[in-house]
């Protein structure tokens, strides 16, 4: 016979675990999706807060729907995105147009004026290097993700080899043996770092893809490209 004072039945206990799995299930199924659509939305009006200011009034994506579709001028419309396409149009035109003699002559001439300006040369060269290096081209771009022992032997960490060591760096260090540039990020922000110089030998190259190795990095080790197999016993080809 049950009495107020007995514990709560199993079923009870049982049936809120139930619950606490499936609701911790349903978030991680729900923060990443989430998460992207509210970043994406948030830059898409950032890009058109920006953008559509720069169009004349009259040419106006709201106002010339508003004319098309005969509606009240009080009623706004928000149509989130036009500043998106506007601005990719843009950036092909003046993309395609660089390409050309006269815009090469045209950026050229407009960079020659920005050097003789003291304090716009400046920060000119500084937003023009990080734009070429976050946008380069594949040859540019890290090669192989890599083990290096960092900061003392016996403690590793993940490195991004970006090329081989050339100039004088490569002539006066490791008393002229072959070097490697790698760059070292921290966590969880993979965009600072560390720039070392390794011995090539002292390099161990993996097999996971540039892509996979930043997910453990900014992951903070949570997240592994090959977990399932991390337990598995290495073959006497791998050792």
């Amino acid at each position: 016979m049950n009495t107020p004072f007995d514990p709560d039945p199993p079923i009870r206990s049982s049936l809120l675990s139930r619950l606490r799995a499936s609701f911790l299930t349903g978030l991680v199924v729900i923060a990443p999706v989430g998460l992207t659509i509210w970043l994406i939305w948030s830059v898409v009006g950032w890009i058109d807060g920006f953008v559509l200011p720069l169009v004349p009034g009259s040419y106006q994506p709201d106002r010339l729907l508003q004319d098309w579709l005969g509606l009240d001028p009080e009623i706004q419309i928000n149509i989130r995105g036009i500043g998106v396409v506007i601005f990719l149009v843009f950036t092909v035109i003046v993309g395609w147009m660089a390409k050309g003699i006269i815009g090469r002559s045209l950026i050229r001439y407009g960079e020659s004026l920005v050097e003789r300006t003291p304090v716009v040369r400046t920060i000119y060269s500084g937003i023009k290097q990080i734009s070429e290096t976050v946008f380069a081209q594949s040859e540019r771009s890290f090669e192989t993700a890599c083990l290096i022992e960092y900061p003392r032997r016996g403690i590793w960490a993940i490195g991004f080899i970006s090329t081989t060591t050339k100039g004088e760096i490569a002539m006066r260090g490791n008393d002229g043996q072959p070097m490697v540039s790698v760059f070292v990020p921290t966590t969880p922000n993979p965009t600072s770092g560390f720039l070392l110089f390794f011995p090539a030998d002292d390099v161990i190259e993996l097999d996971m893809t540039v892509e996979d190795a930043a997910k453990l990095v900014i992951s903070a080790g949570l997240v592994y490209p090959n977990g399932k197999d991390a337990d598995a016993p290495l073959s006497v080809g791998q050792i």
